[in-house]
């Protein structure tokens, strides 16, 4: 598995794509997955889970994946009824 450390958003920001995934914990402390689109992602019960999940979800790729510093609050809500897809 890709060793994953946080990095620095704003340097990143003018030379490339943000990354695919955003891993980090929300208010109850539970690890959060999301991509860039808000489309794929979940709530993990344990770091391991959520790198392991993005990871599959970007075949394995270390640059599509960010874990975001600490303090940082990420929320999980479902999409907006008007945006799903049935």
């Amino acid at each position: 598995m890709p060793s994953l450390q946080p990095r620095n958003r704003t340097a990143r920001a003018n030379q490339e794509p943000s990354p695919r995934f955003t891993i980090g914990r929300n208010k109850a402390g539970r690890w959060v997955v999301q991509d860039r689109d808000g489309r794929v992602g979940g709530i993990f019960i344990s770091e391991h889970a959520a790198v392991h999940f993005a990871a599959d979800e970007c075949d394995h790729d270390a640059a599509q994946i960010v874990i975001s510093g600490d303090g940082t609050v990420l929320p999980f809500a479902p999409l907006d009824s008007s945006t799903n897809v049935h």
